[in-house]
């Protein structure tokens, strides 16, 4: 190491007082992080690409320092989920340090990890108080039986006004009107499950009719319309 001329020419004058890092909790203990294999904990990040025509949530399980589990979630772009792809495959195995300076194919996905790390360094985890964290595989709870994504998109008009189109349940179909044209329930179709009764070999009409749900004071609607039609 090299010092200035000036650095040199200073006298010397002792360190008093220690302060160590701050405590963070971590799966149920306090922990004084002072290297990379210090951080455990399991959490969420939110990123978004330059152009903010996509965005990414990135979930990850951290123990001692090291990716365990990744759940990459993508929305608004169609090149993002191959970049998903390849960061669920890049990123376990990885520490929190390398994966932050990885390229993740994706600036959305990218700026996930930058925001997700700071929240673990920082002790922000979802299992900050949890004893022993959370399993390897907690994040797939956050998708529900249907292992997808919880999505929703609506489209809405000053003509013409709203357009419910997908819903946490599923594919919307028909939407619900009442006498005055407001919204008071819709009809969805749950594609995880049509999709495993097809698997099955279940007949596609018989499927459809089984997966099929509805939400609201649907059924005491004076009209029904087909929100991608009407």
């Amino acid at each position: 190491m090299v010092y200035s001329q000036e650095v040199q020419n200073m006298c010397c004058v002792k360190k008093g007082a220690n302060h160590p890092s701050a405590p963070i909790p971590e799966e149920g203990k306090w922990v004084r992080s002072k290297e990379i294999k210090d951080i455990s904990g399991f959490t969420h990040g939110i990123g978004w690409c330059a152009p903010q025509q996509g965005a990414c949530k990135l979930t990850l399980n951290i123990k001692e320092g090291i990716i365990q589990e990744a759940l990459v979630e993508t929305i608004g772009c169609s090149g993002m989920t191959h970049s998903a792809a390849m960061a669920s495959e890049i990123l376990p195995g990885k520490t929190i340090l390398e994966a932050l300076n990885t390229d993740l194919v994706c600036d959305a996905i990218n700026t996930a990890m930058r925001e997700l790390f700071l929240q673990i360094a920082y002790g922000r985890s979802q299992s900050a108080f949890s004893e022993g964290g959370l399993v390897v595989g907690a994040s797939l709870d956050d998708l529900g039986k249907g292992l997808r994504s919880q999505v929703g998109t609506m489209f809405g008009t000053l003509a013409k006004g709203t357009r419910y189109l997908e819903m946490a349940e599923g594919y919307v179909t028909r939407m619900a009107l009442d006498e005055d044209n407001e919204v008071i329930g819709y009809e969805f179709i749950n594609l995880g499950r049509f999709t495993d009764m097809l698997k099955k070999g279940t007949p596609a009409q018989e499927a459809l009719d089984k997966a099929k749900g509805h939400y609201g004071r649907f059924e005491e609607a004076a009209k029904y319309i087909d929100p991608r039609k009407e």
